[in-house]
This record gives C-alpha cells, structure tokens and sequence, in this order.
C-alpha cells in the first residue's frame, strides 16, 4: 500500500473542521490574513479564526455578493483573503461579483465553500450545490481545489493562501473518512496515485476519494486491478499524471460528488480528448438536483457508492476490450 494512504480509514472527520484549524493556525503565521463570512461562521467554521483574532474578522451578514466585492477590496490593500459561506451561495448567489470583482483583477482572495455536494444530507436540493466547479472552472485564472479528506484539506488552506491570485475550495459538511496519512503532502496543480493498478484508472476528487479506493478493492476481489488518483486540483489539472494513466490502463473513469458535467470529468475528457483519447466514464450526478436524505443513502442512490463506481468500472472496461 502507498505509505500516503492511512493504514485504517477509519476515522471521520468533516473538511470544513480541517480547514476552522488550518484558518486559525495561519492567522497565527501571517498576520495580513483577514476572513470574512456571511452568517454563517458557525457552520463553516472560520468561528474558530474569529475568536483567535477578532480584529481580523468580518461578519457581512446574508449579503454574498457584498462580501465578494469586500474581499476584493481588502486584497487590493495587500491581504490575503479568505471569504467563506455555503458554497450555493459563495458559488452561486455571489458567481457574478466573483468574476467581476475578484477573477477580472485578480486578486488574493480564497473562496472556501463550505456545504457542497449531496452530502450537505437533509438541507435538500435548495443547499445541495452540484454545479459550483463548473462555475469557478469556468473562470479565467481561478485556481480550483477539491480536498479529498481533513489531511488534505488542512493543507489545501495552506497552499491557497501561498498561491497568487483567486482560489476556490470545496469543503463538505459530512464527516467522511480520512484516507490520507500524515506523510501525505499536496500540491497545487498535482494528483497523486493511491493505489497501483493497470486495468482501469478511478480518477476521483473530494469523498469520492474515498469511494474509488472501496471500488479498487471489490474490483481486486475480481481480478482488476485499478488505478486510484486522487485529483486534489480541479484547475489547472494535472495532465501529465491523467495522460500517463489512459496511456497504461487503457480506460479512464472519473467520480465526483456533483454533476456529471462541468467538473472533474469535464476537465478530464477535455484533456484526454486532446492529448489521449481513450475509453471513458464519467460518474457524477445525472442532470438531475438532489433531494432531502441521510449523506451516504443519497451518495448510493445517485450512484455514487463504491458498488456502484465498481459497476460502471466493469461496463467501461467492456468497451476497453
């Protein structure tokens, strides 16, 4: 077993806890760190950052768009920047003073959404964001970071506040399962290979993460053995390790907790279809929105388990032969 996995997975934790600490922990390094949330601290975490350094913080109350417009503003005095809401409406409601505001200048401002994906559980649909990486991708010069579990999530914070220019992170609100050890070091711009394999490639981002390496092992009890990669940057994607793997494993499959277009499997087919066209899946949700339910029951029924990546591993591999 690659010695960055965690030799047990069987600790939970959620990744908008990871990056409360994380937040709290730079403030301490940099002071030119300011945060700012619209309501919501409580939720997602940068409470903790607030009461470390309360002069540093900022409570803009149900106004996301205002927010965004403020965080430009105080990353073009030179600060760095973290503005934080669920990610509907860090993504959504406020997508336009993003682009206008924030992406147009470029500025050192890092989105961290909390609340995405089906995993947001019994909010339902109206708080389940399944399109917020096709609108940030979408974005010129926005740098865009999906953390797979708490450990990377950690130092995705970091890494964004180092990186020049916009960032959006994708945090959850379920605790899922730490997969990563504490050897484990992430990059902007780089995935990394979990598990070895040459029959099929499982390219997987956020608590898919976890998922792909279950459906790595009930492929193995099978006689597959898949490639897992774990794709922490959404943008700018790691072609060279993607391109490396429809080379080798002949098939390609991407799982992410949103929609099945615009995301991780878009940029994927889209680099693939240039530089290695190959068999692919892409496993994500189906042009459909979410609804009410218990995190990992809705993650089964919208196929997203690890039985069903396994089952769709087996039909691309049909097409591969």
């Amino acid at each position: 077993m690659s010695p960055v996995l965690n030799p047990t997975a069987a600790k939970r934790a959620a990744t908008r806890d990871a990056y409360g600490e994380a937040l709290a922990e730079l403030g301490k390094q940099n002071p030119d760190v300011v945060v700012l949330d619209a309501d919501l601290s409580g939720s997602t975490r940068t409470k903790v950052f607030a009461d470390a350094f309360p002069e540093r913080f900022f409570n803009l109350g149900v106004a996301e768009s205002n927010m965004m417009g403020t965080a430009a503003g105080l990353a073009s005095m030179g600060k760095v920047v973290f503005a934080s809401s669920f990610a509907m409406f860090a993504a959504g409601k406020a997508w336009e003073p993003v682009r206008q505001s924030i992406c147009v200048p470029h500025l050192d401002v890092k989105i961290c959404a909390t609340h995405a994906g089906l995993t947001v559980g019994e909010d339902g649909k109206s708080h389940q964001m399944l399109e917020d990486l096709a609108l940030m991708r979408v974005l010129p010069g926005m740098t865009v970071l999906v953390p797979a579990d708490a450990v990377e999530a950690r130092q995705a914070v970091f890494a964004a506040a180092a990186c020049r220019g916009p960032v959006y992170v994708r945090l959850s609100r379920a605790k899922t399962p730490i997969v990563l050890g504490d050897d484990y070091r992430f990059r902007i711009g780089k995935g990394t290979v979990l598990r070895p394999g040459n029959d099929v490639a499982l390219v997987a981002c956020g608590v898919e993460v976890g998922a792909a390496l279950e459906a790595a092992d009930l492929l193995a009890s099978e006689g597959v053995e898949a490639r897992v990669i774990n794709m922490g940057t959404i943008k700018p994607i790691d072609g060279e390790l993607l391109v490396a793997a429809a080379r080798e494993c002949g098939a390609v499959l991407t799982a992410e907790e949103h929609q099945a277009v615009g995301g991780l499997g878009s940029a994927v087919a889209e680099h693939l279809a240039q530089h290695c066209p190959v068999p692919l899946e892409l496993v994500g949700v189906q042009d459909t929105f979410g609804e009410s339910g218990d995190a990992d029951e809705l993650l089964a029924k919208y196929g997203l388990d690890a039985a069903s990546i396994a089952e769709r591993a087996r039909r691309l591999l049909r097409r591969k032969n």
